[in-house]
């Protein structure tokens, strides 16, 4: 029998945003999880500069642990170029969060070159990225989604809410620049925090409640299914935020969450499957709610690329289902090939 070839596989991690660190992270535990037999790997490094650093040949995941995926161990692009799929057929595992990698702009330069690439295209990409738009998407289909406002820097901001409220930026994730204000003294310092990583920014009602969240995967067939929704419990912070997501016992989580029915789980897993949709996502998603004390579930936002580090969330609720991370990457990337 002949001996099977080995994908080969382009890592690309990192980019310009505030979520550098947590790519980085991300990239290398994909690395890390991706089996030798099936693999080659080549990882492609984006720095805060937004320079390209690629390893200048594709090897075993297994040199790379080794080797802890020192940049010196790298080079810049423009002396290694980038493989053209025609001649060197790799696929490209997004490992990317935040502007540049999760908004749209690293999946349309992939199309142009004619790789494929794991994740959902351009367009959810950037519509999961734009939270008013993808909130406004999600209250025209039904949702139940806590009021906001957006605002730019030239407006006069006039809050429209009674303590506490949220103020956000308008595309960013991993909690950064997220401020939930409890005294009026506060909401000066939310909004300059919130303006240092985004032109636009949200102003959104409190909702007090359990906060949860719910992954969507898609099989190789492209059919997509929820998995157990978890509870998020933070330990080190008053909500999910930077520290609690990425502090090693910064959070609990809680699969399925205790006390919940399965009506209760049902119904989750269905707004966040209706979530995927309309959005238009491929491959994975992850939605995060608010179970209200009114006993609504609101939504928060979506995730289109969420965080593949030790303490992250869909490789854990997969984890719960059976798929362990390195069959939930053969997954990811049987799909961005099957899609090719």
């Amino acid at each position: 029998m002949a001996k099977r070839r080995k994908i080969k596989v382009l890592v690309l991690m990192g980019g310009p945003s505030a979520e550098h660190e947590v790519s980085l992270n991300t990239g290398k535990n994909i690395i890390h999880a991706l089996d030798p037999k099936k693999y080659l790997v080549r990882p492609v490094l984006i720095t805060k500069k937004s320079k390209w650093l690629i390893a200048p040949s594709y090897q075993t995941p297994l040199l790379y642990s080794q080797r802890k995926l020192a940049v010196k161990n790298l080079v810049p692009l423009a002396e290694n170029p980038l493989p053209n799929r025609v001649f060197d057929s790799p696929v490209a595992f997004i490992a990317m969060h935040g502007k540049y990698g999760e908004d749209g702009t690293i999946q349309g330069m992939l199309e142009t070159m004619g790789i494929p690439y794991t994740g959902s295209g351009i367009l959810a990409s950037a519509l999961g990225m734009d939270k008013p738009r993808s909130l406004s998407l999600f209250r025209d289909n039904g949702f139940n989604v806590p009021d906001y406002r957006v605002f730019n820097q030239q407006e006069k901001i006039i809050n429209p809410f009674q303590c506490p409220l949220v103020v956000k930026p308008s595309n960013h994730g991993s909690s950064i620049g997220v401020s939930i204000v409890r005294h009026k003294r506060d909401f000066k310092n939310a909004l300059v925090e919130a303006f240092r990583h985004s032109n636009h920014i949200i102003l959104q009602k409190f909702i007090k409640g359990r906060e949860l969240t719910c992954g969507v995967l898609e099989n190789k067939n492209g059919e997509a299914f929820a998995l157990l929704p978890t509870e998020i419990i933070p330990r080190v912070g008053n909500f999910y935020d930077y520290r609690s997501k990425y502090d090693e016992g910064g959070s609990e989580h809680v699969v399925p969450p205790h006390g919940f029915s399965q009506k209760t789980i049902s119904m989750v897993q269905n707004t966040a499957l209706y979530a995927h949709k309309i959005i238009g996502c491929s491959d994975m998603s992850r939605s995060d709610f608010i179970l209200g004390s009114d006993n609504k579930l609101y939504i928060l936002e979506i995730n289109t690329i969420p965080g593949m580090t030790q303490t992250s969330l869909l490789p854990e609720a997969a984890k719960a289902a059976g798929i362990n991370f390195p069959k939930l990457l053969d997954l990811l990337i049987a799909r961005a090939l099957r899609k090719q």
